[in-house]
């Protein structure tokens, strides 16, 4: 009994025999596109203008025609009367041939005076049109570019870290609407992926704070042993040390994750008092360094968080505590409003700073002249964490060196 091959396998998975766009593409002839809107809009105004100039000429030419045509003259009883102010001299010929040649040189002043006004109306009936023409022109032309003022106003929200709008433009199908739609789904798909990483680092940094916690939990607990020897104390110390950066690094990762959105729930907040609670908080790490800590601090207020914008004014002044010189070396801070605006203002003294290091101070784990982490005086998150909380709440942050050395760091926020 013969047995039929088993077929093989195909080489390469099949190709898709139903296109999900097929039925959505229509002939380019009958599809509203700008180009064709375009088309009649232009088309359209141009006829309609010509329209109305031709009705216009045509009402004219028939006025001047009338006035041209009409006699200058007409007989009563026997005698002649002029009819208007044209031909006054031609009262009194009584030769025919004076009376013709008169007659003739009058014909021809009275067409010449009715073309003069036809031309005359022409030109104001022209200019009337014209600034018609314009202001329409104007109107029908915003109407059209209108989709492109809100794909304007719409990149523009997203380019300050709101990447929940959406265009969602109506209307035909035109290249403007498929433009508009494809910017949707970038901003659909970049949503997803912000919001993606954001979640990750957020659970990253929730799942690290446990074994941390229970870590320095330990720690302590085998520290406040008097039995303890002195190098176990001190080992204990220096994983104590390791483990409290490490615990400030997880905290600085989720706050920079949340802070990377806009604030929505805002309240009334004084950047002076969040300055002073900042200073408040590092006042003792200056006297140990013998940092003066000083400033003149206006009232500022501002819509925002109360609790990220001291951490924005924290982080300042703590690197500006940290990396200042080892003698006479001041910290000043001020705020003030000014303009619809609130600026908060952390200047210090410290080493020089090259001009060209100023952006890259802002990246995570970055510092001068050094890439990772490899100080004792922070985790390199701190002013990644004030420019994205100082874009949560619409405003910026800008460093520029100080002459002498040391920064001086400008944070600009909305009233």
């Amino acid at each position: 009994m013969a047995t039929t091959p088993t077929p093989l396998p195909p080489t390469v998975p099949p190709k898709p025999s139903w296109d999900p766009q097929a039925g959505s593409r229509t002939n380019p002839w009958l599809r509203p596109t700008i180009r064709i809107r375009l088309t009649l809009l232009y088309g359209g105004m141009f006829l309609i203008a010509g329209v109305v100039l031709l009705t216009i000429i045509y009402l004219l030419a028939a006025q001047a025609l009338h006035v041209g045509n009409e006699l200058p003259f007409k007989l009563v009883g026997g005698s002649v009367q002029p009819t208007n102010n044209t031909c006054p001299e031609i009262i009194g010929q009584s030769s025919p041939d004076q009376f013709n040649a008169v007659l003739n040189t009058c014909m021809k002043e009275q067409r010449q005076l009715a073309l003069d006004g036809l031309l005359r109306r022409s030109l104001i009936a022209l200019l009337g049109l014209s600034v018609i023409a314009f202001a329409f022109g104007y109107a029908m032309a915003g109407r059209v570019l209108s989709p492109l003022g809100r794909i304007t106003r719409t990149a523009r929200q997203v380019a300050g870290s709101d990447l929940s709008r959406r265009i969602e433009l109506d209307g035909p199908d035109d290249e403007l609407k498929e433009l508009a739609d494809t910017f949707d789904e970038m901003l659909e798909r970049l949503d997803r992926a912000f919001t993606a990483q954001q979640r990750f680092v957020a659970n990253a940094s929730h799942e690290l704070r446990t074994p941390l916690a229970i870590n320095r939990t330990l720690l302590e607990v085998q520290l406040s042993d008097p039995q303890a020897s002195p190098e176990l104390t001190q080992l204990g110390k220096t994983l104590l040390a390791t483990n409290e950066r490490s615990e400030q690094l997880v905290e600085g990762l989720l706050l920079l994750a949340r802070s990377d959105n806009e604030i929505v729930d805002r309240k009334p907040v004084d950047l002076a008092e969040v300055a002073s609670q900042a200073l408040e908080q590092v006042r003792a790490e200056a006297e140990d360094k013998g940092v003066e800590l000083r400033g003149q601090r206006a009232p500022a207020v501002v819509q925002g968080n109360g609790v990220l914008l001291e951490r924005i004014a924290l982080n300042l002044v703590q690197n500006a505590v940290r990396y200042n010189v080892a003698q006479d070396g001041w910290v000043e801070v001020t705020t003030e409003s000014r303009q619809g605006q609130a600026v908060l203002v952390v200047a210090n003294t410290g080493p020089v700073v090259p001009a060209y290091e100023m952006d890259n101070i802002f990246e995570p784990f970055r510092r001068l002249r050094t890439e990772r982490t490899g100080s004792d005086k922070g985790v390199g998150l701190g002013l990644s964490i004030a420019r994205s909380v100082a874009r949560a709440h619409g405003g910026r942050i800008a460093a520029e060196p100080r002459e002498g050395g040391g920064l001086v760091m400008r944070v600009v926020l909305p009233v």
